[in-house]
């Protein structure tokens, strides 16, 4: 990677500000329920803690449209990460909390902080200037602290004041290691990929994915399409998809993708089977039709098929580079999770190869098939990583110092 990293960074004594992603779920009752995302950053608040840093750490957390929100509020993920240092570094961690991220208390906070000490500054969303990416809220930002360090992955695809304007009043702005870790992967199964390399697309709209399959398909072996945006392509190809999710303004797109895959000798592959029911409903009959046969007008596609399963996972098997993104059916009930599931189970079998996993439901069902560990990267930002692989710049990224 061209940009700064937090070890170029002279930390001894220097107040870091520190823009995480600490987007994560709490109960009606203000816990954590799920601190994934808080122990992904760990390394580089651990890094810049132990070389001596005074650690501002930034985040936002839900959408409280601008305004604060109490069940929005950070405080209690400032007691969870307190607890997760204090196992880390085997003491008494100090994470103090800033009830406003600009201001006279939040400056007089960051300026009494000692070295080694961290202090988490509330939801930067409870103002507006935030989203809007306001110059005098970004200087506000930048007032606390000497250094930026970007570690929000997850939230580099926004031009926000956090993620972006702060990096224009500090002197000099870095990659921490999570931001790192995920540029550094996709990257190298974009720009140099060994092969065997295939994609496994997902989801329900072909809109969705249009930049991330056309700058694919420049690259890929093979694409593996599933999800319902599979009936737009197989309703293009003239199969009759009964009530199906089917985008009927783009079905000449999907016949240009298709033409596009042919000439440049990209395999495009379209389930050779689905599981088909009359509506989402998990105690609903369900019954598999080959892909040669129409789904009957009163059915509609839900998952892939047992057949799909076969051959894609016979594909992710032989492949040496695989990134996924997107579910192959309705993952969210359960009867129609079982082919979204099998691939999970398909790509950690194969040990050998690079594999990258993003997007909510994708991510999701690696970890409901417990097979997480084996997948060699999960990217932490599912916008993010669905710009990236679209081949867009981000903004979070092209706003740090270059080396």
């Amino acid at each position: 990677m061209q940009k700064l990293s937090i070890k170029d960074l002279p930390l001894k004594d220097k107040r870091l500000f520190v823009r995480v992603d600490f987007n994560v779920p709490l109960s009606d009752e203000g816990r954590v329920t799920d601190d994934t995302r808080i122990r992904e950053t760990l390394p580089t608040i651990e890094y810049a803690l132990r070389n001596r840093a005074k650690v501002i750490l930034a985040s936002h957390l839900g959408r409280p449209k601008g305004k604060p929100n109490s069940r929005m509020s950070l405080k209690p993920v400032a007691e969870r990460l307190r607890m997760l240092l204090d196992n880390l570094l085997e003491s008494d961690c100090n994470v103090g909390f800033s009830p406003d991220c600009v201001g006279i208390e939040a400056e007089e906070l960051s300026t009494r902080l000692e070295s080694g000490q961290t202090l988490l500054l509330e939801n930067l969303r409870f103002h507006p200037e935030e989203e809007a990416n306001d110059d005098t809220f970004a200087r506000s930002l930048a007032k606390l602290a000497d250094f930026y360090v970007n570690d929000a992955f997850g939230s580099a695809h926004r031009a926000h004041a956090s993620t972006a304007g702060i990096t224009k009043f500090v002197g000099k702005s870095a990659a921490g290691f999570l931001m790192q870790k995920e540029i550094d992967y996709m990257s190298s199964v974009l720009q140099d990929p060994k092969r065997p390399f295939i994609a496994v697309i997902g989801g329900a709209k072909v809109s969705d994915k249009i930049g991330v399959i056309k700058n694919l398909l420049g690259k890929v072996d093979a694409l593996l399409i599933g999800g319902a945006m599979a009936y737009t392509f197989q309703k293009a190809e003239g199969r009759e998809v009964g009530k199906s999710l089917v985008e009927t303004d783009k079905l000449d797109l999907a016949r240009k993708l298709l033409d596009e895959a042919k000439q440049r000798g990209v395999r495009f592959l379209l389930p050779v089977d689905d599981v088909v029911a009359m509506k989402i409903d998990n105690d609903v009959p369900t019954r598999v039709i080959d892909a040669a046969q129409p789904i009957p007008a009163d059915q509609m596609g839900l998952d892939i098929g047992p057949k799909t399963v076969k051959l894609y996972a016979e594909e992710i098997g032989n492949a040496c580079t695989i990134v996924w993104n997107g579910p192959m059916g309705v993952f969210e009930t359960p009867i129609f999770a079982s082919g979204t599931r099998k691939i999970a189970q398909a790509i950690a079998r194969n040990e050998d190869a690079t594999s990258i996993v993003g997007g909510g439901d994708s991510v999701a069902a690696v970890h409901d098939a417990g097979v997480a560990e084996k997948i060699s990267h999960i990217s932490t930002g599912g916008g993010a990583s669905l710009e990236f692989l679209e081949g867009k710049k981000l903004p979070g990224v092209e706003a740090l110092s270059n080396k």
